[in-house]
């Protein structure tokens, strides 16, 4: 008689809780993040931003000039293309982006640009101005 004669035979405990999907016991065993943000920050990190050009005396002149001529004829409802900087809230640095559109105000004041989709840009981001009507 071997030691085990008493209990081979026996039928399976029951047990209390239900039984688990297969997907859920498989989830155990699946990696986790040790350091939770790790990956964003080395991708924040890695990510890369355009210094902003500081515009000289002959351009600032262009730009005011190309600003004036389309705040005489503001009424003509021109399309015009405005390249800007616009800052990264995270890092140094930031990116230079196109607008395109219809300018509502011209505010010299303040110093900025409104369009008639109501996007505001500050005259000293922009570093060129581009429209048909600057063709002639």
């Amino acid at each position: 008689m071997s030691k085990y004669d008493d209990i081979i035979n026996l039928n399976r405990p029951i047990s209390k809780h239900k039984h688990q999907s297969i997907d859920s016991r498989a989830a155990q065993f699946a990696p986790f993040a040790a350091l939770t943000g790790y990956e964003s920050a080395i991708k924040e990190t890695a990510r890369l931003t355009d210094e902003k050009i500081e515009v000289n005396d002959e351009l600032r002149e262009i730009l005011n000039n190309k600003l004036n001529f389309l705040n005489n004829h503001i009424k003509e409802k021109n399309e015009v293309t405005i390249f800007h900087f616009i800052k990264d809230d995270k890092k140094n640095g930031g990116k230079y982006v196109s607008k395109k559109g219809i300018i509502k105000r011209i505010d010299p004041v303040n110093e900025t640009i409104k369009f008639e989709d109501n996007t505001i840009i500050t005259m000293n981001d922009i570093i060129d101005i581009k429209g048909d009507l600057f063709e002639d």
